[in-house]
């Protein structure tokens, strides 16, 4: 835990001490400017979604920059993890013929929301990039910007609409309702689920190693040495949890843009 992710933080206050424990909340998210560059200020997330991209694109450079016939650990771990996206979630979902060509896109996505996530338990970081909204946010958006166009250029504008919106004469009298909730379930509840899925599982899994971490340092005097044991062991367990969740999160996230893509491509019935 980085020192100013709370700021009501004092390392004299102990149990026993006469203070109340220091219970994390929304300001161990929040972030001062660390510097301006043009009236731009920079956090520390922001930060480290940069450095987050450029780490994803020197991997997979030093990976396949000079690829060879019997490649090396490099390039093994790089076609490794890009193959795991293209067979096992972009041909599962979209197919090898169509979904070829959004392959570059969802590896890089992958990578990205994963790199992101796992700051959270990187030294000196120890912040998930993605438990800040406007991250998954913004990506989410491209996701469905992506749908949209694909949906309108492969239907057509009336052809997209029934798309969209589920029409289906064979429905009969419930028609209406049904366009009415697809409508809103697609153009609505979608991207802002998309998003929500990966900001919340983020943001709850790091403030409960933040609780943890804190209630450790709080137990730490007299018989309070006792359960400060059992809160690290908390700490141990919820970091080890967080790493599986983390590389969950960035396989949700891409697997449900394919389903997006792929819903774009498919026939209207």
């Amino acid at each position: 835990m980085s020192a100013d992710q709370t700021l009501a933080f004092d390392p004299d206050c102990h149990i026993f001490t006469g203070c109340g424990f220091p219970a994390p909340g929304l300001h161990t998210f929040m972030y001062e400017p660390m510097f301006s560059v043009g009236g731009f200020d920079f956090t520390k997330p922001m930060l480290l979604a940069i450095l987050g991209s450029l780490v994803v694109v020197g991997f997979f450079w030093a990976a396949f920059n000079k690829p060879k016939l019997i490649p090396g650990k490099m390039q093994m771990v790089g076609e490794a993890g890009y193959d795991f996206v293209r067979r096992g979630i972009v041909y599962e979902i979209i197919g090898k013929k169509d979904g070829e060509k959004y392959v570059p896109l969802m590896v890089s996505l992958f990578f990205f929301v994963w790199m992101l996530n796992l700051w959270s338990i990187i030294p000196l970081a120890q912040f998930p990039v993605t438990s800040l909204i406007a991250f998954p946010a913004g990506l989410a958006l491209i996701v469905y910007v992506l749908w949209v166009s694909l949906t309108f250029k492969k239907h057509g504008f009336v052809g997209g609409w029934k798309n969209i919106v589920g029409y289906d004469k064979s429905l009969g009298p419930i028609l209406p309702l049904v366009v009415v909730l697809e409508f809103f379930s697609n153009l609505l509840i979608r991207p802002f689920t998309h998003a929500v899925r990966l900001f919340a599982n983020m943001f709850a899994g790091h403030l409960l190693i933040v609780m943890f971490s804190l209630a450790t340092w709080y137990l730490m005097n007299g018989l309070g040495f006792v359960y400060a044991g059992a809160s690290f062991v908390m700490v141990l367990v919820m970091t080890a949890f967080e790493l599986f969740i983390q590389a969950v999160q960035a396989y949700v996230f891409v697997l449900l843009a394919c389903s997006y893509v792929q819903g774009a491509l498919s026939e209207h019935h």
